[in-house]
């Protein structure tokens, strides 16, 4: 039997992380997604780093304190004391996404500093859900006295009023009534590690094709697809990209799966012609 003991690539060592949704290691698989930037990063000191900081938090717990106070003690830590906010100067910078920058700079976007608020919540016991909001990714804490919301990027509880407002600014034509609570509920869900995950890549996707940067595209694609392996948009996607950096083999396998798959789209027909393009480049 042969062993074999060569260093796995990031792209390998984030599959084996997000292969099965039982324990799924978040925090660890969103620590990894930086190392396609820096190839040198450790992954293992950025969860030392958080470890770190969960131990200064629990210093400041006292033994057999409700869930209250708890909460407030890791408010004050995370977002008073250590100063955890929004980048509001540089919002789509690629290290925004980046848990060892964030770390570094205190400074990130509302999923990512999400993931850090909620590893440290989870380290004092406390009942915490990422929430797929709209636009703007949420956490929230079940007590016994209800339900708390929180805005990673300000720090802030919000109400009912608030929260319906947000969800208006996107979905206006909700029918909402004052004493209504079914669509808030809905838009309440909690998002799993593997969505949390998938919406971080997301936020990475949509500022390298802006930027048509495709050399930084194609390996956020790559990570999707492991994530999302039937998510056929992304083979699709990275296809495309793949075509604009001249690797025509690897593009036609992409769209020619795509269109085996994706079914009856509304761009089969563009896709085609451009896999049949590709197809006459290579003769």
């Amino acid at each position: 039997m042969k062993f074999d003991f060569s260093t796995p690539t990031p792209l390998q060592y984030f599959t084996t992380l997000v292969r099965s949704d039982e324990h799924l290691p978040l925090l660890e698989a969103a620590a990894s997604l930086a190392q396609d930037e820096y190839p040198e990063l450790d992954v293992q000191q950025v969860l030392s780093d958080v470890d770190h900081l969960a131990a200064r938090l629990a210093r400041r717990v006292a033994e057999g304190a409700g869930a209250v106070d708890r909460l407030r003690a890791l408010n004050q830590l995370f977002f008073a004391d250590l100063g955890f906010g929004g980048n509001v100067n540089d919002y789509y910078n690629p290290d925004n996404s980046y848990l060892h920058r964030v770390l570094h700079t205190r400074r990130g976007i509302p999923i990512s500093l999400a993931v850090l608020w909620l590893e440290l919540a989870q380290g004092l016991g406390l009942n915490v859900q990422g929430i797929g909001f709209p636009g703007h990714f949420l956490v929230q804490v079940t007590l016994d006295e209800g339900r708390v919301v929180i805005d990673p990027f300000t720090g802030q509880s919000l109400g009912r009023g608030e929260l319906r407002e947000r969800i208006e600014e996107f979905h206006p034509q909700l029918p909402y009534t004052p004493s209504s609570d079914l669509p808030l509920a809905l838009y309440l869900r909690p998002t799993s590690p593997r969505q949390i995950l998938a919406r971080i890549l997301r936020n990475l996707q949509d500022i390298h094709r802006t930027q048509e940067d495709w050399q930084r595209f194609v390996p956020v694609q790559d990570r999707l697809i492991a994530l999302l392996p039937d998510a056929w948009t992304e083979y699709r996607d990275r296809g495309l990209a793949l075509a604009e950096l001249g690797e025509r083999a690897r593009a036609r396998a992409d769209l020619s799966l795509y269109l085996q798959e994706a079914g009856d789209t509304s761009d089969r027909e563009a896709m085609a012609d451009r896999l049949a393009e590709l197809g006459r480049s290579m003769s």
